[in-house]
């Protein structure tokens, strides 16, 4: 101790050293009650941290890109002549891609339109058949008239000789007019044969007609379907994407499909499979903010599309059997449809299958 904080008594002519009293406690006191409200605060603070930030949130790290993926394939058989486009090309929709040798599917075009032109060429030669027809049959149906009118005359003067007395007309004359009126009864029969076949020959003539007709549509159907196989090995591109996949070279002699490449398209979306306790107050609309792993700075915003209608599990290539002795509950995950909310950057590329940090506002 200092000299100055001793003291000195004199007691009977003695002296002795006495000791100052202890300081008080109030600065540990003082430490202690900081410390206890510092506490305060921090837990506070945390409960204030957690209602806010944390419990109307449900967040998964289980969550990918998704997308439809279009997969490029030949309509029709052939060698490949030409390749227009390379691993990972942005392409427009209609842009062609791919090129197959032609030249066979040019000469079934050429062969379809000579076909089509052999069928026109009969169907044109049917209908003036039709006509031919029609005309043998007015030259029957006249010549029925004649031999209508010929039995009638020769019927009228067989009846006139048998009306006089048979003194006045000799037996030769009664039967010459006998056989005159059977001679022409039997050229009536005749004609009117001759008329119902023409007839019939006309409608032969016409069924001939509706056959050739038939067979201009099958050549019209065949040209028609030669022109699309000529269009087919042409193949273009039905969408706007880009390039992925490609397994096809020059040369290759590809068939109808087969998977040549595949076309991703820039619509994207989040599937997130969220732990079914985490779907108490989840519902379609809700904001979520999501964090691409390959663009940790980068937060963007979309919404909840739609929960899927069973777990992932259920609709995997083997569902589970629960219907056993010995089942242990396991948590199930429900995917859940995340839509983008604002259009991609085109600096970034955001392609199916990338890791995603979704943080749903659930409250």
């Amino acid at each position: 101790m200092d000299e100055e904080n001793i003291k000195t008594e004199t007691s009977g002519g003695s002296q002795k050293e006495v000791m100052p009293p202890p300081p008080r406690k109030r600065g540990h006191r003082r430490k202690v009650l900081i410390a206890a409200v510092a506490a305060l605060i921090l837990l506070i603070a945390a409960i204030f941290y957690y209602h806010v930030c944390i419990a109307p949130y449900e967040s998964t790290d289980d969550a990918f890109v998704d997308g439809y993926v279009t997969l490029i394939s030949p309509r029709v058989p052939g060698q490949v002549t030409r390749l227009l486009v390379t691993d990972n090309q942005e392409v427009k929709k209609d842009d062609v891609l791919v090129e197959i040798d032609p030249r066979d599917y040019e000469a079934s075009l050429a062969q379809a339109k000579a076909d089509l032109a052999a069928a026109q060429s009969q169907s044109d030669q049917s209908q003036a058949q039709v006509k031919v027809s029609e005309a043998r049959v007015a030259q029957a149906q006249a010549v029925v008239t004649a031999a209508e009118a010929e039995a009638r005359r020769a019927t009228d003067d067989l009846k006139r000789y048998e009306s006089v007395e048979s003194k006045a007309v000799s037996e030769s004359a009664i039967d010459l007019a006998q056989a005159q009126a059977r001679s022409a009864n039997a050229n009536l029969e005749a004609a009117r044969s001759q008329t119902n076949a023409a007839e019939a020959e006309v409608a032969l003539s016409e069924a001939g007609v509706e056959t050739a007709a038939a067979a201009v549509q099958q050549a019209e159907a065949k040209l028609q379907q030669a022109g699309l196989n000529l269009s087919y090995t042409k193949i273009i591109a039905p969408l706007d994407g880009r390039i992925t996949a490609r397994t096809v070279q020059p040369g290759n002699y590809v068939q109808p499909g087969q998977a040549l490449l595949a076309l991703v398209p820039k619509d994207v979306w989040v599937v997130a499979n969220f732990k079914e306790t985490q779907l108490t107050y989840m519902k379609p609309g809700q904001p979520v903010e999501l964090s691409v792993d390959a663009y940790p700075n980068r937060k963007f915003k979309g919404r909840v599309d739609s929960l899927q209608a069973g777990t992932g599990a259920r609709f995997s290539l083997l569902p589970p059997e629960n219907a056993v002795g010995n089942y242990v509950k396991v948590v199930q995950r429900i995917p859940v449809k995340i839509v983008f909310d604002e259009a991609m950057p085109t600096n970034l590329d955001i392609a199916p299958g990338m890791s995603v940090e979704p943080k749903v506002r659930v409250k």
